[in-house]
């Protein structure tokens, strides 16, 4: 009777997903080795892991047992890595970073051709997800994160404070402020319960036009004048065809960081491009603030 380490990967990624498909995806194999592979392990055990159901995989209490061992040892190798890299001198190999999709495309390309140029032995990868990802379990190296709270368990560096005002289309910025009668149109995200204070003290005809559940979405609303948005000055100031509106005054937005796990914080990879974050943000630290 015996298991290897990949068999447990296996059944632990099938105990977290649910489904053959969703557990090939996170491996990154066919669902069709994933079902091979839970069967070989339930031959050599003599006993079954998960019930099959029309709705997907349910481990049976022998596999929720191979999974906590599966991920005892995966919580270890993950320790084992992190050290590793944090003591990797090399300026090569891959590092992977993750950040706002709106604060890479507006500043960060920069820092990153920058980086490349200067380091084109590092493989670099960048996550634009929405998710923060888990540093923990090395879904990624270093994180640029816009928070008042990035990560207690985790070691960072404000990179700048930042403020947030109200932008919109010179066409509409114009009206708005010619006539202080005419209606303000605010486009808000979908989350937001109504307009900012801030807004309705300075201007009390604003009413929300609409309502988005992407950044991106309402930047782009706004360029072809659907309405006003309260957005970090980096992103108004960075986009064109979009100017401040004096319907509320700046206010303090959530600082920016870079954070990465303690383990792998001293790496060469991971020290490397952090100073050169901090040099880029030390330069243009007037771009982020009212």
């Amino acid at each position: 009777m015996t298991l290897d380490w990949q068999d447990l990967k296996i059944i632990l990624h099938l105990v977290r997903a649910g489904t053959l498909a969703r557990a090939g995806n996170l491996l990154g194999i066919n669902y069709t080795t994933v079902a091979r592979r839970i069967a070989r392990a339930e031959k050599a055990l003599g006993q079954p892991l998960f019930e099959r159901r029309p709705d997907g995989y349910r481990p049976t209490e022998l596999g929720l047992l191979a999974a906590r061992h599966a991920e005892e040892m995966e919580t270890r190798e993950h320790a084992l890595m992190r050290q590793l890299q944090g003591r990797d001198g090399s300026l090569r190999g891959p590092l992977v970073i993750t950040a706002p999709q709106l604060l890479v495309q507006l500043h960060l390309v920069h820092v990153i051709d920058a980086f490349c140029t200067a380091h084109p032995a590092v493989a670099l990868q960048v996550n634009t997800a929405h998710d923060l990802l888990d540093l923990g379990r090395r879904d990624a190296d270093l994180a640029v994160r816009i928070s008042h709270s990035p990560g207690d368990a985790l070691t960072g560096l404000r990179l700048t404070e930042q403020h947030r005002a109200a932008f919109a289309s010179p066409d509409l910025a114009g009206r708005i402020m010619a006539d202080s009668a005419v209606p303000v149109p605010w486009i808000v995200h979908q989350d937001a319960v109504g307009l900012p204070a801030l807004a309705l003290k300075q201007r009390s005809n604003g009413y929300v036009r609409m309502r988005f559940d992407d950044m991106l979405a309402m930047i782009g609303a706004a360029q072809v004048g659907l309405g006003v948005v309260r957005m970090p000055v980096f992103a108004g100031r960075g986009t064109p065809g979009l100017v401040q509106v004096p319907v509320m005054p700046p206010e303090p937005y959530a600082p920016i960081w870079v954070v990465a796990h303690a383990d792998v914080w001293p790496g060469a990879r991971v020290r490397a491009f952090r100073e050169m974050l901090v040099g880029y943000f030390r330069q243009h630290r007037a771009l982020f603030t009212a």
